[in-house]
């Protein structure tokens, strides 16, 4: 290649890393972009589960013990002492990733109504500023939201913008699950919202869950931080290296409670946290889709024993993200492309970067047999 060739190559690099600052993968797609701090550690509440001395021994702590230890902690006691540790540390148990499932949807419930409680005292203090009793006042309406129809919660963390987790089926009986992971611009407020449902992990779970009849159950899962809006966050992997530690250890909670190994959606930006999760993460399958990049030059660069699968319709504007990676700006190759080596879903029916999901659309059908284990 000679010198100019490489200048331009060079050239045409730069532009691209340029460009990866102001066109990234979220799904709200052109909103102004703003600095988020991720959410890491422990679950809220861990101070007093570590000074609990009810069994009259230590219990386990969450950040130095795995899924698998904390499963067999819990399989070690009584119906009773699992009820009590859920009311006396709602906020830990229904966090707790190796606790038994319906634990955890009792420990959430309890964690819902102390927060909506807590969050209505706030709405009346008169004390706080306008902006605060608001606030208050969302997040006591959100609760009940989440409280309400025999919903199963199993994540709920009110700091920051909130995450939580919302399973659709029997996930303790299933014989395939699935989990679905957001983009960007989605939290515990966002998570479900009636506005383009089907970039919402809600709205793409309830889809998936009634395409396979029951035959999968289906975890929303907004258990990181996402980027929000257009900005370096989105344009680079610091908030999916956060999050991707998390999703390892919820799918590795799914099977210690004695769930299938999942099948990993991963939207957007949420590929972008798979992607670094995959040589850890124990999925039977991970579909890609709209995803800006992996970070990751190809499926063997993934580490991963789960079949890869990519999906990316023409009218999706990710297609306008530069496939590049460089200092730091970027998330990689493109993961439809052939020579990346993942198995291509169709989408010639999907429309825009939120439709994968969409009743009648080639990509949820494929979607669908992938989840049951039907494709091949």
């Amino acid at each position: 290649m000679g010198l100019g060739s490489w200048k331009r190559r060079g050239r045409r690099t730069l532009v691209a890393a340029a460009l990866t600052t102001t066109i990234v993968a979220g799904t709200a797609g052109w909103a102004s972009g703003h600095e988020q701090h991720p959410l890491t550690g422990p679950p809220p509440g861990v101070a007093s589960w570590r000074a609990d001395g009810m069994l009259g021994r230590a219990l386990p702590d969450p950040e130095a013990v795995s899924p698998s230890h904390l499963a067999a902690f819990f399989r070690g006691l009584s119906a009773t002492e699992q009820h009590e540790l859920a009311v006396r540390h709602p906020s830990v148990v229904g966090n707790l990733d190796g606790a038994p499932i319906p634990l955890r949807y009792e420990a959430n419930a309890l964690a819902l109504r102390a927060e909506k409680r807590r969050a209505r005292r706030d709405a009346r203090n008169t004390t706080l500023t306008p902006q605060a009793r608001a606030a208050a006042r969302a997040l006591a309406e959100r609760c009940s939201d989440l409280l309400a129809h025999d919903r199963r919660i199993l994540a709920f963390d009110p700091r920051g913008r909130g995450q939580v987790a919302e399973v659709y089926g029997d996930l303790s009986a299933a014989g395939h699950v699935s989990v679905v992971v957001p983009g960007s611009d989605i939290d515990l407020g966002s998570f479900d919202r009636a506005k383009d449902e089907y970039g919402t992990p809600t709205g793409m779970a309830k889809s998936l869950y009634a395409a396979a009849r029951g035959r999968t159950a289906v975890v929303a899962w907004v258990g990181y931080t996402t980027p929000v809006g257009l900005g370096p966050d989105a344009a680079t992997g610091r908030l999916a290296q956060a999050g991707a530690p998390r999703l390892t250890r919820f799918a590795q909670g799914l099977t210690a409670a004695g769930a299938p190994k999942p099948t990993v959606f991963c939207h957007s930006y949420g590929s972008v946290v798979c992607g670094l999760a995959a040589a850890r993460l124990p999925a039977s399958d991970l579909v890609v889709f709209g995803s800006p990049g992996l970070r990751a030059d190809s499926v063997s660069d993934l580490h991963t024993r789960a079949r890869v699968w990519a999906a990316k319709d023409d009218s999706d504007w990710i297609s306008k993200v530069p496939h590049v990676e460089l200092l730091g700006l970027g998330h990689g190759a493109d993961p439809t492309d052939p020579s990346f080596g993942a198995r291509r879903v169709p989408a010639e029916r999907a429309q825009g970067h939120t439709g994968y999901f969409a009743p009648g659309t080639d990509s949820l059908r494929a979607f669908t047999d992938i989840a049951i284990g039907a494709s091949s």
